[in-house]
């Protein structure tokens, strides 16, 4: 696998935390640059602090605004090569009680935010001679599940984004991938598990197994698994992988 372009810029869009953090630790472990961007400040210092990343920004990147003046602040010190277009929030709800405001707030944060950053850094990666945008989407951007349809809806908005992308962008330096993990040992699927306790009564294990079982791996998938496809895709050796949907979930699709 070939590695990163000396003094690359790296990106990572929700790196505070969960996957966010461990991509950006295994992009700046492979010599990048690497800004984080994300909602709490706290989070994205300690992550700072444990050497994941460089430097970090605040915002929100439903916010058009608040993320131009992010991309802007850290394309000064340095022009950005890689995005990595992670940040996203799930909730869940049957279908006929997820309303209007739950399917926006699924929506402005898991495809719109992703539709912000892009637009942010597009237009300088195209004129230099190497770019790597990756979203991060989920198993939910290429198949069902119930009971998160705004999630899911969202998700395969991002992933059809991602291919067409790819085709406006294929005669450039930049190719444009998307990576779908399966359930993920995280705190947002720590969330999931206290969801399926609190309205099943489940123990903390069958929780676990509940979203454990889509895997035929019969596990959660490790951040570190999807760090590594991402620095994979970002690497110069991935020059002609581009406009993918590639899940990392134990050949659950």
């Amino acid at each position: 696998m070939s590695g990163l372009p000396a003094a690359a810029h790296a990106m990572v869009t929700g790196g505070g935390r969960g996957i966010g953090r461990e991509i950006a630790r295994a992009l700046k472990l492979a010599g990048a640059t690497v800004t984080i961007v994300g909602r709490n400040g706290a989070t994205l210092d300690e992550a700072v602090a444990q050497g994941c990343a460089d430097h970090a920004a605040i915002a929100d990147v439903a916010d058009r605004d608040a993320l131009d003046a992010a991309v802007d602040d850290a394309a000064a010190r340095q022009p950005i090569d890689i995005l990595v277009a992670n940040a996203g929030s799930a909730e869940s709800a049957p279908f006929l009680k997820s309303d209007a405001a739950l399917f926006r707030r699924m929506m402005d944060i898991n495809f719109m935010g992703v539709v912000h950053a892009v637009q942010a850094v597009l237009p300088a990666m195209k004129g230099r001679p190497y770019g790597r945008i990756v979203t991060v989407a989920s198993t939910a951007g290429l198949k069902g599940y119930p009971y998160v349809s705004a999630y899911t809806a969202a998700k395969h908005a991002v992933v059809g984004l991602t291919r067409s992308l790819a085709l406006e962008l294929a005669t450039t330096c930049v190719t444009v991938n998307a990576v779908c993990p399966g359930f993920t040992d995280t705190d947002l699927v720590a969330d999931s598990v206290d969801n399926i306790m609190k309205k099943t009564g489940r123990s903390r294990e069958q929780a676990v197994a509940e979203l454990a079982k889509h895997n035929p791996q019969g596990r959660l998938i490790a951040p570190q698994e999807v760090a590594d496809t991402v620095l994979w895709l970002c690497g110069t050796g991935a020059g002609a992988i581009t406009g993918q949907a590639i899940a990392v979930a134990g050949g659950e699709v």
